[in-house]
């Protein structure tokens, strides 16, 4: 069920147990401020899920109250992740789901990237 983007932080939802190590994952990448990993369900040959280690709900929780190194650290943490997966040229897709009319499911920002294969259009018309 989507979750409210403006809710408090969430110490028990799953990527804060999976970055205290209570979860297991298969870890692609990880620094001091990010940790990225496959996901368990996937929805294309390559998706991978990138998120801060710090205690941000959204995007727009993570945008207004991180450090500027947690936000550059992010950023280029997806960019190395993707080239490190060799998605660059051949092309990939990052999404980001905020609140319930985003869908988002889990109050932790994470991104998710998508490649392997030609995407299709992002939303129905």
């Amino acid at each position: 069920m989507p979750i409210d983007a403006t809710q408090p932080y969430d110490d028990a939802n799953v990527f804060a147990r999976i970055l205290r190590g209570e979860l297991p994952c298969t870890r692609i990448y990880e620094d001091e401020h990010v940790l990225a990993f496959h996901d368990i369900n996937p929805q294309a040959p390559t998706h991978i899920l990138v998120i801060p280690k710090g205690r941000y709900v959204s995007w727009d929780d993570f945008s207004a109250r991180a450090t500027d190194a947690e936000i550059a650290g992010f950023v280029r943490a997806v960019g190395h992740v993707a080239r490190e997966q060799g998605l660059v040229a051949p092309g990939y897709r990052l999404l980001t789901n905020v609140g319930q009319h985003g869908h988002q499911e889990v109050p932790h920002l994470h991104v998710h990237l998508f490649g392997g294969r030609p995407l299709g259009t992002m939303l129905a018309s």
